[in-house]
């Protein structure tokens, strides 16, 4: 890996957990555009582990409080989400090239990715407490569109733009 390259990664990295740690509304969050953008830069395996990584020091630093056994489903969810970022930029082909299309494409996967991670969450919720899934699914329907909607809106006004950046900073072509 080039330098540059190394620098740019573990800018992301700490950018990623330290907005993470930042004291927030609740369900909106950066995280999640972070992993999946570092996905879609630096490849599928990095945005997964960048964002197992942030979920793991976030369960024990979160201004929240500890996230405790539910942590693992965190975790699967927001690799989940930095994996799909490098399989959407395999999709879209070496030659494809960022344009405004793009923001609506990683808008409506923001909207299914976030809604996907809030399925997993809850539902390992549930699980360990021998709750209803739908019921645990319900109680947190307000919190899901509030993280649906507020990364929908990042990734649709930010995405294109943030990959122009950091992919020239990281000596991408894009």
């Amino acid at each position: 890996m080039k330098c540059k390259r190394v620098a740019v990664l573990t800018v992301m990295s700490a950018v990623c957990v330290g907005i993470q740690l930042t004291p927030r509304p609740p369900n909106v969050e950066f995280t999640s555009f972070i992993c999946f953008l570092t996905g879609f830069l630096f490849g599928a395996s990095f945005g997964s582990l960048l964002g197992a990584l942030t979920m793991f020091i976030n369960g024990f630093l979160s201004p929240w409080g500890f996230a405790g056994i539910i942590m693992p489903f965190q975790m699967v969810g927001m690799a989940l989400i930095g994996f799909a970022g490098g399989i959407y930029r395999k999709l879209l082909g070496e030659g494809s090239s960022v344009s405004k299309a793009l923001n609506f494409e990683s808008a409506c996967l923001a909207a299914f990715l976030t809604l996907v991670y809030d399925i997993i969450t809850n539902a390992g919720y549930a699980i360990l407490f021998n709750l209803e899934i739908i019921i645990v699914l319900i109680a947190g329907v307000w919190f899901s569109i509030i993280h649906v909607a507020s990364n929908t809106i990042l990734f649709g006004a930010a995405f294109c733009r943030l990959v122009k950046i950091v992919g020239s900073l990281a000596g991408e072509n894009l």
